[in-house]
């Protein structure tokens, strides 16, 4: 072999560790670099001695650091939403506290505004009522005597006789009544059928005027007709009904359940 041909043995190894060193200089960053170093001065310093070790430092990549550095950035953000959502949801709560106290507080204030209006107006209603009865109650006595006068007596008598008594549905007499059975009761005491209930009764008659009352007229609360109840007028603005279970036949002033009409049978 020609001496041309011979490549000294001792110049491998320092080529292979410097390549190495270079590749992990590219690609390992500041950390390839030390590498790189430390693998290169013993190369550079002794051509005709033994080959030199590297010594290889541990390597973190771009990609490792940029991995990192995005994942602690993405930590910081998640962190930073949650503080975010919790504030928000705090402020919200207290805000939607503050909007119901202030609706609760709306409306008692409303409640109170209407309870004192209703009571005004019981308070305005009352009188009134009471004024129209009397006028009603003193138009009444000053009219015309009723035709027939013996048979409203009769009648009368008779309806004052039954204040007292029970009322019960259906009931026509002697011992309790209900509304229309104690207004056929006492016409029939008088001669004149009336019809069984309130209804048919409140068209009887002839229709005449609450404020034009006379003794005797059928007294009907509802629409004629269709009437829910009915009563008789007795004179000096009171009238005498089977109003309910609980009160029984009773004698009352017209304020005590103002009628709607009345009608003239005798």
């Amino acid at each position: 072999m020609s001496p041309k041909a011979q490549i000294p043995s001792h110049r491998k190894p320092r080529s292979s560790k410097m390549n190495t060193a270079l590749r992990a200089g590219m690609t390992g960053g500041v950390m390839g670099t030390i590498a790189l170093t430390a693998a290169a001065a013993p190369a550079l310093a002794a051509d005709k001695n033994a080959p030199a070790e590297t010594v290889e430092m541990p390597t973190l990549s771009t990609a490792d650091s940029s991995t990192l550095a995005a994942e602690s950035l993405q930590d910081s953000a998640q962190q930073f939403q949650l503080q975010q959502a919790q504030q928000t949801a705090a402020a919200k709560a207290q805000e939607q506290a503050k909007e119901n106290k202030a609706k609760a507080k709306a409306k008692a204030e409303a409640e109170r505004k209407a309870e004192a209006a209703r009571k005004a107006a019981r308070a305005a209603a009352a009188p009134k009522s009471d004024a129209h009865a009397s006028r009603s109650a003193d138009r009444a006595s000053l009219s015309t005597p009723a035709p027939q006068g013996g048979n409203v007596a009769t009648l009368l008598n008779f309806l004052r006789a039954q204040v007292g008594k029970s009322y019960v549905m259906g009931a026509t007499g002697p011992s309790a009544y209900d509304c229309s059975g104690l207004t056929q009761a006492a016409f029939k005491q008088v001669g004149v059928s009336l019809p069984r209930t309130s209804q048919p009764q409140s068209t009887a008659g002839t229709p005449v005027s609450l404020d034009n009352l006379q003794p005797g007229d059928i007294l009907y609360w509802g629409s004629a007709g269709s009437a829910y109840h009915v009563a008789v007028y007795v004179g000096d603005g009171k009238f005498i009904g089977a109003q309910n279970s609980s009160t029984g036949v009773v004698e009352r002033p017209l304020s005590y359940d103002q009628p709607t009409g009345a009608v003239r049978v005798l």
